[in-house]
């Protein structure tokens, strides 16, 4: 804690020179985030502070000394806004590849924990990630389900869930408000929710996703105060000139050119400006890496450096309410990164409290993992093919016309006559089905079915039990056989994600710790996913930039517009209804030959 006596008593002696530094950083060049200038200088600390930042060589009296040899010192990276759940890592494991890149705080929600868990995956997170150096902030999830009444999960938060969770010092705020239908039609459960937020005097995450005009100006007024979810350059513009702090995330690439253009025009970056990962696999966490891979994308789409880095360090600390984060200037936390150029971020030190904890992208030692055991998660027998039949009741021979899904990640309806023979529905050429059962045990609804064109014909199956939000259990295909395998796989290993194809299990990644987390090591999850990954590109034909693998994730998120399935229909995400599929139907006699 910087905040005692007598670490500030010590430091305000080393500053006055009346006492030595416990480490001294010489020959530096400082990436100031208040000036914007890159400035010569030494640092020093005093514990986990930095106590002095003054003229080079001035100063010579300290325990141990480092040169930097000319690099720059940036602050520690922030991440504003991120669910650790997907990177599949327990905490310390991601903890230890993201300090490595420079990150050394990250304001997480665990609402994937909490949508299997309730409260008690809130609390696995805080345990999870307690004494660790990265520093975890953790966020109250609001959305538990994320879409209330088309959906259920394995919890329900209101503001009880909510004001347990803010009166926790471990808490800063409240997550992303998905229910954003809620919000701006006065239910009593987001009234609730965002009282309890209002009163606490802690943050309110936005998730935004489609609104403008109006419905954005009354979002604003409920409290809200931040937003990933942008979609286009001219959606951040519009939220930022609103009031809202932008969280500019690295999941979404192919956004960023245009906003870095559309920021370049105005006549001044803005200090709500912020940087996110929200949700990174594994395999590309440890690759290409977290808010540093973010930060060069941006730098390499004309951003300059400096402005980038202030958005991940003195701009998230603002975000944040973190005074003792974010820059380098003396009372400030001694989280420091290290970096050879400012062409490409690489970080080649990082400083956690003034200690040297990682060089050259990799962990000086290695961090304690423990946590606590959980319950197994995937309430379901084994299934049989027959589960896999998409049916219109008591029509054994006949045609119907169906509504069904259309497109990936922005979805739309679409209409298809189909035919059905022997009780099941032939499925159309061009078409796949998806499925979903409820696998939290609290409620016994029949297993949910629809058509989905946009995806091609899958060569094979997909089964996932990490599904945002409510993290039901969901497979796509054409085969019956081959659905059932990659399921019953899935509920055999307590979660995950499997492939089948040609009738065989293909690739399978087993994540026990709630349905979405493992506890392999980071190298050995990283080639299980990324094998999985790629096997995946054998079944659907990917389209980049919405037809992807990460969208098997996200199919299923009934609080974006469109049709999507869940574990209670198909649902209508403007209308907030379960839809009937069947527009109409006929029965046929069946033939005596």
């Amino acid at each position: 804690m910087l905040n005692t006596d007598s670490l500030r008593r010590r430091a305000i002696d080393a500053a006055k020179g009346d006492a030595p530094f416990d480490l001294l950083l010489t020959d530096a060049r400082i990436v100031d985030m208040v000036t914007g200038e890159i400035r010569e200088a030494d640092v020093g600390i005093v514990g986990d502070m930095i106590a002095s930042v003054h003229p080079r060589g001035s100063r010579s009296d300290a325990a141990e000394t480092h040169s930097l040899a000319g690099a720059y010192l940036s602050p520690g990276f922030i991440d504003t806004h991120v669910h650790l759940e997907s990177s599949h890592l327990l905490p310390a494991r991601y903890a230890e590849i993201v300090l490595a890149q420079g990150t050394t705080a990250v304001f997480w929600d665990p609402h994937e924990l909490a949508n299997v868990l309730g409260v008690e995956g809130v609390r696995f997170a805080i345990d999870a990630s307690r004494n660790l150096p990265l520093h975890v902030m953790i966020a109250a999830p609001s959305s538990v389900p994320s879409t209330p009444g088309l959906e259920m999960s394995g919890a329900d938060f209101a503001g009880a869930e909510m004001e347990t969770m803010l009166n926790w010092p471990e808490v800063s705020g409240v997550a992303e408000v998905m229910d954003m239908h809620g919000v701006l039609n006065g239910s009593t459960r987001m009234q609730e929710i965002l009282n309890c937020g209002l009163q606490s005097g802690k943050l309110i995450e936005g998730h935004a996703r489609g609104l403008s005009g109006a419905g954005l100006q009354a979002y604003l007024a409920a409290g809200v105060t931040s937003d990933h979810e942008l979609t286009s350059a001219e959606d951040a513009l519009e939220k930022l000139r609103a009031g809202l702090t932008l969280e500019i995330r690295g999941s979404h690439p192919y956004l960023l050119p245009d906003i870095v253009a559309a920021l370049k025009t105005l006549p001044h970056l803005s200090s709500q400006i912020t940087l996110c990962t929200d949700d990174v696999p594994p395999d590309m966490l440890l690759e290409k890496g977290g808010i540093v891979a973010l930060l060069n994308l941006l730098i390499e789409h004309g951003l300059p450096a400096v402005d980038a880095l202030r958005f991940a360090t003195f701009n998230g600390a603002l975000r944040l309410k973190r005074d003792d984060l974010g820059l380098i200037a003396a009372g400030r936390r001694a989280d420091l990164v290290v970096l050879d150029s400012l062409q490409t971020i690489r970080p080649h030190r990082v400083y956690v409290g003034g200690k040297l904890i990682a060089r050259d992208g990799a962990m000086i030692e290695p961090l304690a993992v423990s946590h606590a055991a959980l319950p197994n998660t995937m309430h379901l027998s084994p299934l049989g093919p027959d589960d896999f039949a998409l049916r219109i009741a008591d029509v054994e021979h006949g045609d119907a016309r169906l509504k069904h899904i259309r497109g990936a990640r922005f979805t739309e309806w679409g209409e298809v006559d189909v035919q059905i023979r022997e009780g099941r529905i032939v499925l159309p050429t061009g078409f796949s089905l998806i499925w979903v059962q409820h696998r939290h045990g609290r409620h016994e609804a029949k297993p949910q079915i629809a058509l989905l064109e946009g995806w091609g014909e899958l060569q094979g199956a997909i089964a996932t039990s990490y599904s945002h939000d409510s993290h039901n259990l969901v497979v796509l295909g054409r085969c019956p056989h081959e659905m059932a395998l990659a399921a019953n796989t899935l509920i055999a290993s307590g979660g995950g994600m499997a492939l089948a194809q040609h009738g065989e299990l293909v690739a399978h990644v087993a994540m026990p710790i709630a349905g979405m987390l493992s506890d392999l090591p980071a190298p050995e999850l990283a080639v299980a996913f990324r094998n999985l990954r790629e096997r995946s590109g054998d079944i659907a034909d990917w389209q980049p930039p919405y037809r992807v693998f990460k969208a098997i994730e996200g199919t299923c998120l009934a609080c974006n517009a469109g049709p999507h399935l869940t574990d209670l229909g198909l649902t209508d995400g403007a209308t907030r209804q379960i839809v009937d599929p069947v527009i109409h139907y006929s029965h046929q006699q069946r033939s005596a030959h």
